[in-house]
């Protein structure tokens, strides 16, 4: 992705150290640059190259839905321990994450679950037009397509209790509508044929190369002042003033303060930090 790489043991100052070079950190540092911060970016990969690169791209505004719901609860004990459940977890493991189950079980109440349904449609309200944004400013406008997106129903029961599902959304400001089996078929004619047709949200995009995105993302920001790192963020240290942070090259960054974009990683980081947070790998 020719990023400008500095590899040997050193003393660096920024403004803002934004461990992680994935999405949220290129960004954050982009943004950070654009209001006049010094920003030095560290990850142990090149920027871009993780999750950020190896996904479908989907901008998912319409995706106002938490996981955790009044739905999910009621199914929680054969979600837990059926294998094939996606919220399925080895027996092993139910000591280590009983903090976070715990949680999970009080945000799935009513009241919980519609404070984070409200949270994510503020957050993702301007997600398309921002995206839209950037691509033109980083000049992949050509790889930001709107095609919309489905949400594909097995059988007539999943289609009736989808109805109430896009009802709500709608209420949010979501531009959706069921579609019906025959339906589904005029505008897809290549897809099989499915029993309980789709929820369909015609303004979705996407990004159909989220690599080639992310590598010039990364140019982009090179160019314009960030300075990149390549070096995974061992330990934080608090000081008086700032962060003192030790890479894995045992260079040294003094930073006033530090953003932790590390994705799923993110949590011992956080913690030494001062900050705890439900996250586990």
């Amino acid at each position: 992705m020719n990023a400008r790489v500095v590899t040997s043991a050193s003393t660096k100052d920024a403004d803002v150290l934004v461990i992680g070079a994935g999405v949220m950190g290129m960004t954050i540092a982009q943004r950070l640059l654009e209001a006049g911060r010094s920003v030095l970016l560290v990850d142990p990969s090149e920027p871009g190259s993780g999750a950020s690169y190896g996904n479908a791209g989907t901008i998912a505004d319409y995706a106002i839905m938490p996981v955790g719901s009044p739905a999910v609860l009621r199914n929680l004990p054969a979600l837990l321990f059926d294998k094939n459940s996606p919220l399925s977890i080895r027996r092993a493991a139910l000591f280590t994450l009983a903090p976070w189950l715990v949680r999970f079980f009080f945000q799935s109440f009513p009241g919980a679950t519609q404070a984070n349904v409200q949270a994510l449609a503020n957050i993702l309200a301007d997600a398309a037009p921002r995206w839209r944004a950037l691509a033109e400013q980083i000049g992949v406008q050509s790889l930001v397509r709107a095609r919309g997106c489905f949400y594909l129903y097995e059988d007539l029961a999943s289609f009736d209790r989808g109805k109430q599902d896009i009802a709500f959304r709608r209420s949010m400001g979501i531009n959706g509508e069921m579609l019906s089996p025959q339906e589904l078929g005029q505008l897809e004619p290549k897809l099989p044929e499915i029993g309980g047709g789709a929820a369909y949200f015609p303004d979705a995009i996407f990004l159909s190369d989220p690599g080639q995105v992310m590598a010039r993302l990364s140019q982009f920001i090179q160019a314009a002042g960030v300075e990149f790192h390549q070096a995974a963020a061992l330990r934080i240290e608090r000081q008086s003033g700032g962060v003192r942070v030790v890479l894995a090259d045992k260079s040294i960054v003094r930073a006033r303060q530090v953003v932790i974009a590390a994705g799923a990683h993110s949590r011992d980081l956080a913690k030494q930090a001062g900050d705890r947070i439900p996250l586990d790998t």
